[in-house]
């Protein structure tokens, strides 16, 4: 319970971005359009992987459903960045803003388990090919998507002691989304079973997909170190180029908000940080795959043939 001299907080009131005011229409627009882009982009791979039997093929199943977490990461946050934007605060009912939350925590961590999946996929391409269309047959493709849906659904069940917080006095949060950490300052409840739990779910979450897809791109990249004709070098290097690089920008970028200590880090720039993998990732995503994959850059200058 509050205190007699705090009010119990209904609401929260998201600042957004604080000093940059006077440039809300520059900032609104090219939210809008990378919003725009984000969609256009990823429901394009949906489309082509979806109709297009040259891309009934395993790794491009899983991109499908990348481009899926992708839409629904982004859309839980930026259209109500948007409406902060465009008014300069948000105020959000406490419910809201968790649900919002456990949708980040859905939605947000889908990728992880998707880009783990996909890296054992190129494992399997390049250092077993004999074994490649035995072990990848559709109802596994199916079972390991499932099974990474289910695994950040059944992961995201810590908003649970989220939901049993209190919040007296304080309602500012200075960030354009229900950021987990500021939630955390500004409760009175004890967070000391939160935060453990937190803890061992971002290992679980972060650390072992993580230490999974190192040890699966090690032994591709052993194996590429053998191969003497430039043909194999060549055909290993397109056969998992462009999921190396998503590899890289996604845990670049969370590697780059997680790395920088507290006291180097400003809210500013966390807010900035933040974009990285809320905008700039799932943006870039079917771009790399357009340029980078022959099948795709194939099925789509059919398609545009066609047209």
């Amino acid at each position: 319970m509050c205190d007699v001299n705090q009010t119990e907080v209904t609401e929260f009131l998201l600042l957004g971005f604080t000093g940059l005011y006077k440039y809300k229409f520059l900032l609104f627009i090219l939210f809008l359009f990378s919003y725009l882009i984000i969609l256009a982009g990823n429901l394009l791979i949906i489309v082509l992987v979806s109709t297009n039997h040259n891309l009934n093929f395993p790794i491009f199943y899983f991109l499908k459903h990348l481009a899926v977490a992708d839409i629904l990461s982004t859309t839980t946050i930026v259209p109500m960045m948007l409406n902060t934007i465009l008014y300069d605060m948000k105020e959000m009912p406490v419910r809201i803003c968790i649900f919002q939350l456990h949708m980040v925590f859905i939605f947000g961590f889908s990728p992880i388990s998707l880009i783990t999946v996909m890296s054992y996929d190129r494992y399997l391409a390049i250092c077993s090919p004999m074994r490649y269309n035995s072990i990848m047959r559709p109802h596994v493709c199916f079972k390991m998507v499932l099974g990474s849906w289910f695994f950040n659904f059944v992961l995201s069940f810590e908003i649970i002691l989220v939901w049993q917080l209190e919040f007296c006095g304080n309602n500012v949060i200075d960030h354009f989304f229900c950021d987990f950490e500021l939630l955390l300052e500004l409760t009175t409840s004890d967070t000391n079973l939160l935060n453990l739990v937190d803890f061992v779910i971002s290992i679980i979450d972060g650390l072992i997909p993580l230490a999974l897809t190192l040890i699966s791109y090690l032994s591709i990249f052993f194996i590429i170190m053998t191969l003497s004709s430039i043909s194999g070098l060549s055909k290993a290097f397109s056969t998992c180029g462009s999921h190396l690089t998503t590899v890289c920008i996604y845990y670049g970028t969370l590697l780059t908000i997680y790395m920088i200590p507290s006291n180097y880090s400003s809210l500013s720039t966390n807010k900035f940080l933040s974009l990285l993998y809320i905008v700039v990732s799932p943006m870039m995503n079917p771009i790399i795959y357009s340029l980078r994959n022959q099948e795709i850059r194939r099925t789509l200058h059919q398609m545009f043939r066609k047209c």
